[in-house]
């Protein structure tokens, strides 16, 4: 048994920790995983059903954003290489949903906008993703969605502190 099965039949076989006891993080971190997974295969589902992948998904929306950036801004606010940008772009290009435009005295660069095509899908996704979440983390009651927010928050800065 490798050390990722172990750890994954220990996460299944541990119960949750009783009152006061300190909780596994390495169960908690691969529910959060799972759960990761889960939710970005049902998204993919309702994405895929409009035409679109997560990834071609999140460059159109943040181009509704914020039209007129360039590729390499738009990797930037992915979090993604240019080079994954340059081929989804080239795409999206492909499927008249995004074209990009001469930005002047720059013969390098482009300043990338959505087609009208684009736009609807976009807002058509981001109706998709806003439907999804309501039918699943919208179903939890409020004060829960305020108390997970504040652990992601606090997650993430240790993370931010971490690398």
């Amino acid at each position: 048994m490798t050390a990722t099965q172990t750890i994954e039949k220990r996460a299944i076989d541990t119960p949750a920790p009783a009152s006061g006891e300190t909780p596994d993080t390495v169960r908690v971190w691969l529910r959060f995983v799972r759960l990761q997974q889960r939710l970005s295969n049902g998204i993919a589902a309702e994405l895929r059903a409009i035409g679109l992948s997560i990834p071609q998904f999140d460059l159109i929306s943040t181009l509704s954003e914020r039209e007129g950036i360039t590729q390499g801004e738009l990797a930037q606010r992915l979090y993604v290489t240019k080079g994954n940008v340059s081929g989804l772009v080239d795409r999206l290009v492909e499927a008249a949903l995004v074209e990009r435009r001469p930005i002047p005295g720059d013969r390098r660069s482009h300043a990338l906008h959505l087609t009208p095509a684009g736009r609807q899908r976009a807002k058509d996704g981001i109706a998709a993703q806003r439907g999804f979440v309501e039918r699943t983390l919208g179903r939890l009651p409020g004060e829960d969605v305020a108390e997970l927010e504040r652990i992601l928050r606090a997650w993430r800065d240790v993370a931010r502190e971490t690398f």
